[in-house]
């Protein structure tokens, strides 16, 4: 199986409940998983990230293998998202905010993954649409990244000095 990761989950983790300083493990698995091909995220996914150009950044800059490329198949698969018209409001244009989450989308279509996204089901569906309502409406899996490591086998150890 493989995962396709939205932004949230790079961006909350690392200045949240997995800071580096406090989860390097966290990182080095994530790291590991996506030299496996287990990992992936779009390229959209890196930009969106860069933008921030702060510590995150510097990690995953130099990861290529991380982040993949438009192609083709992605294009065709985000022509297939983008044919519902309410999937139009997947896409916040006026902050240029979640301009990476169709990709994920797209990517998570084209590579057979599943969508690992910290955002909800929107229930109130007149404003902008949430990735996991897109992924119902398109039969993708999307799960958020408690989930991930749950399915990963990834537990998380706390150690501490010894006094």
């Amino acid at each position: 199986m493989k995962y396709c990761l939205d932004t949230n989950v790079f961006i909350q983790a690392w200045n949240g409940y997995y800071a580096i300083d406090l989860c390097s493990d966290y990182w080095e698995q994530l790291d590991k998983f996506a030299l496996e091909g287990v990992i992936l995220s779009p390229e959209e996914v890196a930009r969106e990230i860069s933008h921030i150009d702060d510590e995150l950044y510097a990690w995953i800059k130099d990861k290529d293998y991380f982040f993949r490329p438009i192609d083709e198949e992605v294009q065709r698969c985000l022509q297939i998202i983008f044919s519902d018209e309410k999937h139009h409001r997947l896409v916040d244009s006026s902050k240029f905010r979640s301009a990476a989450d169709p990709w994920v989308i797209a990517h998570a279509m084209a590579e057979k993954a599943v969508v690992v996204t910290k955002e909800s089901y929107e229930i109130n569906k007149t404003k902008r649409i949430k990735i996991p309502n897109v992924c119902e409406t398109m039969g993708i899996e999307c799960i958020n990244d408690f989930e991930l490591l749950r399915r990963l086998g990834l537990k998380l150890k706390v150690t501490g000095r010894q006094n």
